[in-house]
């Protein structure tokens, strides 16, 4: 994540540990073709192995049987594995001429060099320890302004070519442009920098691109594509999903310069972190990229495994350069990565608190509310008007002396209460559930609130509509002589032909309806049948007698 002034430092070439100019390079060159027609059956996976082989790892390449070695450092005529690629007989020849695969003669004495030059091993290059190379000495050193330009014109002497005149500087900096910002420059930027005659004019120019916002934004575009970043489910009807402040979160880490073991931890557990941030917990959000579902008939287990296995495997080829998805159904062919290690690290995410319906909405659980610095200073001052009113209360209350109603000649009159259900919020830890794919939207539109409130339910464009609202972490309770009350306006261009209210408790299901006849099993001539359906375009309050939905006092309502 670190990033320099100097763009020559941002593109510093690494080489692996044993590989030196005019070396065979086992990663870099060997590797690949022992990959593509070796390992398939001298590789990782025991289960398809021949002859208990391995040409992966020096000590079974190495070791000796029935009297040979497969590969003889230093030695190609006494390593069979030289033979056999270069065999003619079917019965010895590698690979098998069922294969249908055979080595080209550059391939060969690619594999030739190598074992001539000892053999030597190296691990995947993820797991190699980077090694700075020696410079090369410069032939043209007037050419050369750093080691990265040593390096290149060492390569193009090597391929009997000369270095190409300096671009231009409208030519330098629309290639800077586009690396840092993704952004061609503007012409005032054109123009400052052709001006600039200092010595360190490339390096200002540089300088300026990696303190633009846009930087941040086009470093982010890449690891948002490692991240399998969205904005939608990506299955059945490919809801929207809000996924924003964790894209957000990325852009800001790069312009800030996160170290990377904190841009690391804090994606992968930043909220097992001690107190966590609202930062860290949205940057959490790089386990909330993968695709979810809630289409009809989709096996909770099977998702929840998916997403498991997908996080797993995301997580093992971002930061461990390593694909991990073959590890799923066996040991990996041709990565250092067995079932055993991959379904370890997928314990872990297999312990994520997401469930595997995303209910095609786009605040799936577990969903973290973001406020504004300004919003949450609001709501810290409420909170503490909130608890001096209560101590106010408190204190007023002590100064009343108790009498008993017993002793009083006029039993006190009993005083209505009123206990709003659900009105600007759900009760605390209900769920809502939508039976329609067009789900239910909240607005704070001016003209679609009622006298009370400050946000409504607009439910639109569905057939048999149902939003429910279940389980409250503290149960809703049936008072006495229960009047219920709700507010409805009905939209003229969509009326609808019956509405109905139905609510749950631990004595049954409890309905009342208007309009069409039979809605919910509600006939005209029931009881619970309250009329046709109102007039459009006002809101109203329907008002419900407790004979009419036939509640019970002290009954615990489930859901609404």
């Amino acid at each position: 994540m670190s990033r320099s002034s100097r763009l020559a430092l941002v593109l510093t070439v690494w080489f692996p540990a044993q590989a030196t100019a005019g070396d065979i390079s086992f990663n870099r060159d060997v590797r690949p073709i022992l990959s593509e027609y070796c390992f398939a059956c001298h590789g990782l996976d025991a289960k398809q192995r021949k002859a208990d082989l391995r040409l992966d790892i020096p000590e079974s390449a190495y070791a000796e049987r029935d009297g040979g070695f497969a590969v003889r450092p230093g030695d190609v005529a006494q390593s069979d594995l030289w033979q056999r690629i270069n065999s003619d007989d079917p019965l010895e020849m590698m690979p098998p001429p069922a294969t249908k695969k055979k080595l080209t003669a550059a391939q060969k004495e690619t594999i030739r060099q190598w074992i001539n030059q000892g053999a030597p091993y190296q691990k995947h290059w993820a797991f190699e320890v980077p090694v700075k190379p020696a410079v090369p000495t410069a032939t043209q050193e007037a050419w050369t302004r750093n080691p990265i330009d040593r390096f290149i014109l060492a390569r193009l002497e090597k391929e009997g070519l000369a270095p190409q005149p300096e671009a231009r500087r409208s030519t330098l900096i629309r290639r800077a442009a586009f690396a840092l910002t993704g952004l061609p420059p503007t012409i005032q930027e054109v123009a400052q920098f052709e001006a600039d005659s200092s010595p360190g004019a490339f390096e200002n120019m540089v300088d300026r691109y990696l303190k633009s916002p846009r930087y941040g934004e086009e470093m982010a575009r890449h690891w948002l594509d490692v991240a399998r970043y969205a904005d939608t489910h990506g299955l059945h009807l490919d809801n929207e999903r809000t996924m924003w402040a964790y894209r957000d979160w990325v852009i800001e880490a790069f312009n800030r310069n996160k170290p990377f073991d904190a841009f690391t931890v804090e994606q992968l557990a930043g909220d097992l972190l001690p107190h966590p941030t609202r930062d860290q917990l949205v940057a959490t959000g790089f386990n909330r990229c993968n695709v979810t579902t809630s289409e009809g008939g989709s096996i909770e287990s099977e998702f929840v495994f998916r997403y498991a296995v997908d996080r797993t495997s995301t997580t093992v080829q971002t930061w461990m350069g390593l694909t991990g998805g073959c590890a799923v159904c066996h040991d990996h062919k041709y990565d250092p990565l067995s079932a055993k290690e991959f379904y370890s690290l997928y314990a872990f995410f297999l312990s994520s608190a997401d469930p595997a319906m995303d209910r095609n909405i786009n605040t799936t659980d577990p969903f973290f509310k973001m406020t504004t610095d300004s919003q949450q200073a609001a709501l810290a001052q409420a909170q503490t008007a909130e608890a001096e009113a209560i101590r106010q209360l408190e204190a007023a209350a002590a100064r009343f002396e108790y009498h008993d109603p017993a002793e009083e000649q006029t039993p006190p009159r009993p005083l209505p209460i009123a206990d709003v259900w659900l009105d600007d919020l759900f009760p605390i830890g209900a769920r809502s559930n939508c039976s329609s794919r067009n789900a239910s939207t909240w607005t704070t539109a001016a003209e679609m609130l009622p006298a009370l409130g400050r946000r409504s339910l607009q439910q639109a464009s569905a057939s048999k509509y149902q939003d429910k609202f279940e389980q409250p972490l503290q149960p809703l309770v049936v008072p006495e002589n229960p009047r219920l009350s709700v507010f409805v306006r009905i939209d003229r261009y969509e009326p609808p032909q019956s509405l109905v209210l139905q609510v749950d408790t631990n004595h049954g299901s409890h309905v009342v309806a208007w309009g069409e006849s039979k809605s919910h099993g509600v006939a005209k001539t029931d009881p619970s049948w309250m009329g046709e359906i109102p007039e459009s375009d006002k809101w109203l309050r329907f008002e419900i007698p407790p004979e009419k939905i036939n509640l019970k006092s002290g009954a615990f309502v489930n859901a609404v």
